[in-house]
């Protein structure tokens, strides 16, 4: 298939206040080349807005018409990162028409897992119409609603691009040993056995009950570099009795909305100790996430935000016995992945190429994924 240049953009429900833009040049099945990669800030007004929204959203619950303040984040979000997606080709100085399509995740702000008696249901923010007509790109964009509507979990979508990523492996690592881990709000994994079999599903919280616990206590953003987890104490009955909660028990694939585990697991704490029990609880949530594969992984590679949080990754190692490497010791870029991920599948939704599978999101066959909108011709 015919190589093209893609600008993937990323930004995950942990809501770190940047858009992730990743260039790629891709069939939709290889990479062949890794372009220019940024982070670019929100202002301080839509990152406002987005977080009222997704407090909105959740109040919501999928109930009734759609909250007013969708409209209006929705096209607060796409005007900046149009505009962020203009400002990264013109400091690369790439030409519009050198990019063939934009992969636009949007920003979910809320996800529903499907249940035996009751269809999944999820929501990204993003307009792609009006990127394509600010850029004169194509868009591709909505990529998770066509495998709600057919039974799936609309989530993970990054395991095809995951599959990529392991097939680049040595020749001295089968890439059975090794799974792709990403934390953001939440994790969620990604393990290829060489051949035919790939399975994807969301591991548990990670960094989101960490940073909210942060926040609450007026501590920061977020647990920086986990200094303060490090110097907790986990309370281990109460970790044993959060880890029984059916979500680990229950059969992949499946999927969480950001707020399906949160904060208040650490309530009576002190700041520390909650913040130690909440990054253990993400790390053994992991280690849950293993014994649903069908070997045991040796290797872990950590791209997204927590692979910065040292203290999570060695309760990782610790609590899965493999060994947790951040992504980018294979020459990966950890912050881009996601955002490289959205580049490629907008090649794949170019090309009419599946983006989801039954082993990742449960579909009943390999589907297509995903909108295109091109830019509207002015007369």
């Amino acid at each position: 298939m015919e190589m093209g240049w893609s600008v993937g953009l990323m930004t995950g429900t942990v809501l770190d206040g940047n858009i992730d833009i990743a260039l790629i040049k891709s069939d939709g099945e290889t990479v062949d080349a890794l372009g220019p990669s940024t982070l670019a800030p929100y202002t301080s007004q839509t990152l406002a807005l987005l977080q009222e929204t997704l407090e909105v959203a959740r109040k919501w619950d999928f109930n009734g018409p759609e909250p007013e303040i969708f409209k209006e984040a929705e096209r607060a979000l796409t005007t900046e990162q149009a505009e962020a997606v203009g400002t990264f080709l013109a400091e690369n100085g790439i030409a519009p028409s050198e990019v063939s399509v934009i992969g636009f995740h949007g920003q979910t702000v809320l996800h529903r897992a499907p249940t035996p008696t009751l269809k999944g249901a999820t929501r990204q923010l993003g307009d792609g119409q009006l990127m394509a007509d600010h850029l004169g790109i194509k868009v591709a964009y909505d990529f998770r609603s066509m495998d709600v509507e057919a039974g799936g979990q609309g989530a993970p979508l990054a395991a095809i691009y995951h599959q990529a990523l392991l097939s680049s492996l040595g020749s001295d690592q089968h890439p059975s040993s090794s799974v792709i881990l990403n934390l953001g709000g939440v994790g969620n994994l990604s393990w290829w056995d060489g051949n035919d079999m790939l399975i994807a599903f969301d591991t548990g919280p990670a960094n989101a009950p960490i940073n909210d616990w942060v926040k609450r206590h007026g501590a920061g953003e977020m647990d920086r570099d986990g200094r303060i987890a490090s110097t907790g104490t986990v309370d281990e009955a109460k970790l044993a009795a959060l880890l029984e909660h059916p979500y680990f028990a229950q059969k992949t694939p499946k999927s969480l909305d950001r707020f399906s585990f949160d904060w208040t697991m650490a309530l009576g704490e002190t700041l520390e100790d909650g913040a130690a029990l909440l990054t253990a609880f993400s790390a053994s949530a992991v280690a849950k996430a293993l014994t649903h594969l069908p070997v045991k992984p040796q290797n872990i590679y950590v791209c997204g935000g927590g692979r910065r949080n040292p203290q999570l990754l060695a309760e990782i190692a610790s609590r899965t016995g493999a060994t947790a490497h951040n992504a980018d010791s294979l020459g990966w870029r950890g912050d881009s992945i996601e955002a490289e991920c959205f580049a490629f599948l907008a090649q794949r939704t170019l090309k009419g190429l599946p983006i989801s599978f039954p082993g990742t999101t449960g579909v009943p066959t390999a589907m297509t994924g995903g909108r295109i909108a091109a830019p509207t011709v002015k007369n």
